[in-house]
């Protein structure tokens, strides 16, 4: 009896001892979801509140976005993100879709003068204005073309292309277009990125034409500037009032400072200073041009004009080095001879002098280019320009008086000169042995035996050259040339084509004093009679006020002006 009222006991108190266990094990587990609701309360309504924060801040941005552009804009918003599409234009005038058109329009933009628009690239889906403190190579600064671009998308010229991309960037790269008012600037310094720019004639009038095709500068913008076929860089380096201005409708005053020698970079067209009687030695490789500068003062040139002096220009060649060169030579404004254009050359094999006398049409005072072009090989020369007395010889007249008295000759029936006749048959034994005649129509030079073996003739124009000469010859004066303008002549007639009628030739405006390309005749009857080139026609156009009245005159209308309104004057 006792046994089994022991085991009941001890039944029950088991059983309440789960309970009890069961039930603070619920407590617990209710313990713990009571937490981790309250956690998941907790880090909802933190997420509430970062929601609200980020929203709020963004509007915030977003507000202080608006008034800057209203600020900027001078109260016009105007703000777009479109892909950046190339086009082949010049100057920094970008081409927007015709909706950007109608938001400016609507905005009252056009009265407001000339649009101008700050460019950001943006990169990986982040804006580049954000980082404006620093030195952002991303940013610059554009007029406005025309507004025929796709929608989305926005049309950049190579300038305005170079300036934003300055790396490898994506296959479609993305900018923020942002109006903006610009002051007029007042100041810019520039520095070319190589030698010879500085060397161009008139080159600030060279580049006030480069900026007519521009609406603004931004400070670290690179300005291309082109010359002919030619192109240079010029770095933006200052501006004032701003580091962003409008070069529209303003004088700017232009500092150019020197290139940065530190670079170590070395232009092909950049002439190296040379002083009349000195030796300059260089190497050239073929196909490649190496040039220099001289000048003939007005007091050399008129010992040149009275026939006292002559200019030689000699190049020595180190034969050594087994190559060759063509010498050009120019009278500025055409600073860069080729074989294209020039007015003198030689192309003598090695060594060559170039005399230059006052026969040479266009010689005169000024400043010369000289051309050394790679013919052959790699060539070690040594240039100078010299200026030598041109006196005749004394008992040069003496002697012509003295062969006037002579008056009983005979021909030489084999070198057809005139000889004593009592000399002439020991001359004519001589002669025949030593001596031959060119049997070349037209030519007829008497010839040692020897040289005879070494004299041709070139078959298609006939010039007299040594047979060393001949393949030279034919490589230079008879192997087609290809004119940029699309013209394949042979080098006299290419000569001749670039310095009369090539569409592409350099010609100095009368109306900007800059070299130009003549480009086709003018679209003006009135100005094709006149002779203005194309080029001259728009550059003519332009107005400035008349000395005498102050009336504004076309440039190309001031001499009819004057003749009409003030004949006495």
């Amino acid at each position: 009896m006792d046994f089994e009222l022991r085991r009941a006991r001890e039944k029950l108190e088991k059983e309440q001892k789960e309970r009890k266990e069961r039930a603070k094990a619920r407590q617990e587990r209710e313990r713990k979801a009571r937490e981790e609701a309250m956690r998941q309360r907790e880090a909802i309504e933190a997420a509430q509140r970062s929601r609200r924060l980020d929203a709020l801040e963004a509007e915030q941005k977003i507000e202080q976005q608006m008034s800057e552009s209203l600020l900027a804009g001078k109260g016009i918003s105007f703000y777009r993100v479109l892909e950046a599409v190339p086009y082949q234009g010049v100057g920094d005038k970008i081409k927007l879709p015709p909706s950007c058109f109608t938001e400016l329009s609507d905005q009252g933009a056009f009265d407001k003068g000339p649009l101008y628009f700050r460019l950001s690239a943006v990169q990986q889906g982040v804006s580049s204005s954000v980082s404006d403190g620093e030195d952002n190579l991303g940013i610059t600064h554009s007029g406005v073309l025309e507004f025929t671009a796709d929608e989305g998308a926005v049309g950049l010229p190579p300038e305005v292309w170079n300036n934003l991309f300055r790396v490898d960037s994506a296959a479609t790269p993305l900018v923020e277009v942002r109006y903006v008012w610009l002051p007029k600037g007042t100041y810019a310094k520039l520095q070319p990125d190589g030698m010879g720019f500085s060397d161009l004639p008139n080159h600030k009038a060279i580049l006030e034409t480069s900026l007519r095709q521009h609406a603004t500068l931004s400070q670290n913008d690179v300005l291309m500037v082109s010359y002919g076929e030619l192109s240079y860089k010029l770095r933006v380096l200052e501006l004032k009032p701003s580091s962003s201005v409008s070069v529209l409708e303003t004088d700017v005053e232009v500092d150019i400072v020197s290139p940065d020698s530190a670079s170590g970079r070395v232009d092909e067209h950049a002439l190296i200073p040379l002083k009349l009687g000195a030796s300059e030695s260089g190497v050239v490789d073929e196909g490649h041009y190496i040039y220099y500068k001289f000048s003939i003062e007005d007091d050399v040139f008129e010992r040149i004009a009275s026939e006292e002096a002559v200019v030689e220009v000699k190049i020595e060649v180190e034969e050594t080095t087994g190559g060759d060169t063509d010498l050009y030579v120019s009278k500025h404004p055409l600073i860069f001879p080729t074989q294209h254009q020039h007015e003198w050359s030689s192309h003598d094999v090695g060594s060559k002098s170039l005399i230059l006398s006052f026969k040479h049409k266009g010689l005169g005072s000024g400043t010369f280019s000289i051309g050394v072009y790679g013919f052959r090989g790699t060539t070690k020369f040594h240039l100078s320009v010299q200026v030598h007395d041109n006196k005749k010889p004394q008992g040069q007249q003496v002697a012509a008086s003295s062969s006037n008295m002579e008056i009983d000759t005979m021909e030489c029936k084999n070198c057809k000169r005139q000889i004593p006749s009592r000399t002439i048959a020991l001359h004519e034994a001589y002669c025949s042995r030593h001596n031959v005649i060119c049997e070349h129509a037209g030519c007829g030079i008497v010839l040692r035996v020897e040289d005879a073996l070494k004299h041709v003739h070139c078959e298609k124009c006939g010039q007299a050259l040594q047979k060393v000469e001949m393949e030279k010859h034919m490589k230079v004066f008879h192997e087609p040339l290809h004119c940029p303008c699309g013209a394949v002549l042979e080098k006299q007639l290419m000569v001749e084509h670039q310095a009369s009628i090539c569409p592409l030739r350099l010609i100095p405006c009368r109306f900007c004093g800059d070299m130009v390309q003549a480009g086709d005749s003018a679209a003006d009857i009135r100005d094709r009679l006149r002779g203005l080139s194309e080029h001259e026609s728009v550059c003519g156009s332009r107005t400035a006020p008349c000395d005498s009245c102050g009336r504004s005159v076309m440039l190309k209308d001031m001499d009819i002006h004057h003749i009409a309104v003030h004949p006495k004057s």
